[in-house]
């Protein structure tokens, strides 16, 4: 296990066959369990705008807000790679602002920014690499673009599976560091996995990806409904609710603060 992962190491990982292990996270708090777990990758994912901010989707978030959950999440972690998304309107327009805007992303402490489309974006993953920043890329669904793919579909399906991995190498020649694949049929996802050279990680992808990643709060049973291709692996909300609830009563009973939890002197 590396003590810092690094984009290299991804590669080496791809190589060696050890998958890689990445979840969300928005905050310092849950960056430290996460980071204290062994996960090799964490994602301040624009999903923040849903899980945190309570936006009904990703294109809400802004820049700004990218930047305060990336510090969070930076400044908390010893040894997981920090990738933070690019959100929807910061490098659209031009190679020159994807640059600008991963740049402000690399100082609040990421290791590399993510952003979302294959060919049609090429041109910006190609002049962010130029800057020495890693890239990750994100083909298949891309929740950014939910409103032009008529929202959350299986992409990659038929005649698509070789525009999906047209994408691939496009991102891969562009110098993509790693790709996230969502949404896409199993046997697409493994075929493009054994075409490409750098890592493909999953979602909804099947399990012959390099490596796999969840939003956090679906895998933690945070949640009220996580997408079908979610495990969860903790029932942390019920958890949460529990603690919560035991607190309200004992404070309501006046059990709590006893004297083991107060000053007497």
């Amino acid at each position: 296990m590396y003590k810092r992962v690094r984009a290299h190491h991804l590669r080496l990982m791809k190589t060696q066959r050890t998958p890689i292990t990445m979840l969300t996270a928005y905050d310092a708090l849950t960056a430290r369990i996460f980071d204290a777990a062994g996960t090799d990758m964490l994602l301040v994912g624009d999903s923040y705008g849903n899980v945190m901010l309570n936006y009904g989707s990703t294109v809400p978030v802004c820049l700004e807000e990218m930047v305060t959950a990336t510090r969070s999440v930076a400044g908390a972690v010893t040894r997981a790679f920090v990738v933070a998304d690019l959100p929807f309107g910061s490098y659209e327009e031009s190679p020159a602002l994807a640059v600008r805007s991963a740049v402000k992303l690399i100082k609040a402490g990421a290791a590399a920014v993510k952003l979302e489309g294959g060919r049609r974006q090429q041109d910006k993953i190609a002049a962010v690499t130029a800057a020495g920043i890693p890239v990750v890329a994100h083909i298949g669904f891309t929740p950014q673009s939910e409103n032009a793919l008529g929202g959350p579909r299986v992409q990659g399906r038929g005649e698509e599976a070789e525009r999906l991995y047209a994408d691939a190498l496009a991102v891969q020649e562009a110098g993509a560091v790693a790709v996230v694949l969502e949404l896409v049929p199993s046997p697409v996802a493994a075929q493009i996995t054994s075409r490409l050279e750098i890592p493909t990680i999953g979602i909804g992808a099947g399990n012959q990806c390099d490596g796999q990643v969840l939003v956090w709060s679906d895998m933690a049973g945070m949640t009220d409904r996580v997408p079908s291709f979610v495990k969860i692996f903790g029932e942390v909300g019920k958890a949460l609710l529990a603690a919560a609830k035991d607190y309200n009563e004992a404070v309501r009973s006046r059990a709590f603060p006893d004297e083991n939890h107060s000053f007497q002197k």
